[in-house]
């Protein structure tokens, strides 16, 4: 039998259809609701009815109020006690389930306005990359599924044709945006009126290839320029003549410097080998003294593109801590830094330039055992640095014993380093060997090594064994070749508990060894909580003991 609602129930499902239907006179009314009647009734308001309640309130701060005991108990309350936050986090946890737990913004209305946009602008783009589309961004229509979510319903008369254009969105939820994404197609000056009222920190770009989405891009940034603190280019052909474009939008007023900290191309270069920077990339990076982050990542840059922009930072001894130039074709680059600082080897420039870098990321670099040697002495300069990735880099075994004098005097001086990525770099088991004997005593902070996809074969494991009773919590070892008897001889080295918190054996082709070694490594590594052990060719019978060993353990993926 269908449970009767209450009358509080009914009541509030009628203040709320009112509300939704623009009955401007009930507002004042529902002000003076109990306390504990206003709160549930904010817990059933659709985002916009929410929104007009808020932005009309006749109190600006939830703490202005004059009320007492009594006034709590009668419900004569005359200030705000009503957590808006929460009501909005709910609805926020309604609609994007899946985004809730990635973020903990301080305003989750701000957070729910902001991505509600960043939908309707990805919609908008999906309708203006139709060969079909012709007409203005902004009438755009949005559509219904968006429009029910915040509490429009395009079936009822109460909502005008205004409501389900780009632009109204635009308009009135714009002043809430801080972050946002843009493909080229709204890269126009109609989108940049549109987005007049934000205030971006944030703006990631993607595809921009013609001028028109170049006039649009630094019309947008000349737009935000006092507030924007990151961007990125994706997926762009940027050319000299785009970053004069971007520099002289970014140029705040007055000064002849930037805000932006996080600057970011994932995107290729019409002019990579010139003799000198673009002007407007030098400029940029010289008049970054906000810069921390720096990534010019797949971007088919050479040596010389690299050098040039690596020695404008040293000349304007930046405080950059994010250094990313993964996926380039740079070998060799380095090699001219050594002999900058060997001329002048006096020089502070070099100290406060590399001393604030914290990650540095040569992934892919076509980097080779030679450059190792220039890594070397670089890495001297970068007392700080916790993040090292240099894989997917054939420096073989000459290259990596080039670095282990590196990390023996960092050990000594209580090296900051705490990742280190050596995936595939044509590594063999003597030198891995040698690696793991000099990190084994490591003194810093080394908290996750990556070892994997190079061909070491089940004689490292004894070697490896001695490591894991090092300070390690991440271990990448997949497809090293280990074997069922490098997994055996894993498994009699434990003696002791680990410190493992993740670890990946996968591609080892172990087959039941894995099993057993995992039923071991569960009982000695207590903080264990995930594994990753793939294509090791169990048989069936491994998972009986891989469910004996889960049954005391605490690992939460496997």
């Amino acid at each position: 039998m269908r449970e009767v609602p209450s009358l509080i129930s009914l009541c509030m499902e009628s203040i709320k259809k009112e509300l939704i239907h623009g009955d401007d006179d009930l507002v004042p009314a529902v002000y003076e609701l109990p306390y504990d009647l206003f709160d549930t009734l904010v817990s059933r308001l659709p985002p916009l009815t929410l929104q007009k309640l808020q932005t009309e309130m006749p109190f600006d701060d939830r703490n202005d109020h004059e009320f007492t005991d009594d006034h709590f108990r009668n419900g004569r309350k005359r200030g705000r006690y009503w957590n808006f936050n929460a009501a909005w986090k709910a609805l926020f946890n309604l609609r994007w389930p899946d985004l809730v737990d990635q973020i903990e913004p301080v305003d989750w209305q701000e957070m729910y306005w902001e991505t509600h946009l960043q939908n309707c602008l990805d919609e908008a783009a999906e309708m203006a990359l139709l060969p079909a589309f012709y007409g203005c961004i902004g009438d755009i229509r949005i559509p219904d599924a968006s429009l029910k979510c915040i509490g429009f319903d395009a079936k009822e008369n109460h909502v005008t044709s205004d409501y389900v254009k780009l632009s109204y969105h635009c308009q009135h939820f714009g002043c809430y945006s801080r972050c946002i994404r843009l493909q080229n197609v709204l890269c126009t000056a109609e989108t940049c009126h549109l987005l007049r009222t934000c205030k971006l920190k944030s703006l990631v770009l993607g595809l921009i290839r013609s001028k028109e989405h170049f006039d649009g891009v630094c019309r947008l940034l000349n737009q935000n320029s006092e507030t924007l603190t990151s961007l990125e280019f994706i997926h762009c052909k940027l050319s000299s003549d785009f970053f004069n474009g971007i520099c002289n939008s970014l140029i705040m007023k007055g000064i002849q410097t930037h805000g932006i900290q996080n600057f970011s191309i994932t995107s290729s270069f019409l002019e990579n080998n010139q003799v000198r920077l673009p002007m407007g990339l030098e400029s940029f990076l010289s008049s970054g003294r906000s810069l921390r982050s720096l990534k010019l990542c797949d971007s088919q840059l050479g040596r010389n593109f690299v050098n040039m922009a690596f020695n404008t930072l040293l000349n304007i001894s930046s405080s950059i801590s994010v250094l990313d130039l993964s996926e380039n074709n740079i070998s060799g680059w380095l090699s001219d830094f050594n002999k900058r600082s060997s001329s002048d080897p006096f020089s502070s420039s070099f100290g406060k330039s590399l001393q604030s870098l914290r990650v540095l990321n040569l992934r892919g670099n076509n980097l080779q055992k030679n450059d190792v040697g220039s890594l070397r002495y670089a890495l001297v300069h970068m007392p700080n640095l916790e993040v090292l990735d240099i894989s997917d880099n054939f420096i073989e075994d000459e290259g990596i014993r080039s670095l282990i004098p590196y990390f023996v005097e960092a050990s000594e001086r209580c090296s900051s380093l705490a990742d280190l990525n050596l995936e595939k770099c044509d590594l063999s088991c003597n030198a891995v060997t040698e690696l793991l004997n000099a990190l084994s005593t490591f003194k810093g902070p080394l908290k996750s090594l990556s070892l994997a996809d190079n061909f070491l074969g089940s004689q490292v494991a004894v070697a490896l064994g001695n490591f894991l009773h090092s300070s390690i919590q991440v271990l990448n070892i997949g497809g090293i070749e280990l074997g069922s008897s490098g997994f055996k001889e894993l498994q009699e080295g434990m003696t002791e508990e680990l410190k493992l918190v993740k670890i990946n054996i996968s591609k080892n082709r172990g087959g039941i060894e894995t099993a057993k070694f995992l039923s071991k490594l569960m009982t000695v590594a207590p903080e264990l909580t995930e594994v990753n052990a793939a294509y090791n060719f169990m048989p069936v019978e491994s998972l009986t003991i891989i469910c004996s060993a889960l049954k005391v353990a605490k690992v939460l993926s496997i």
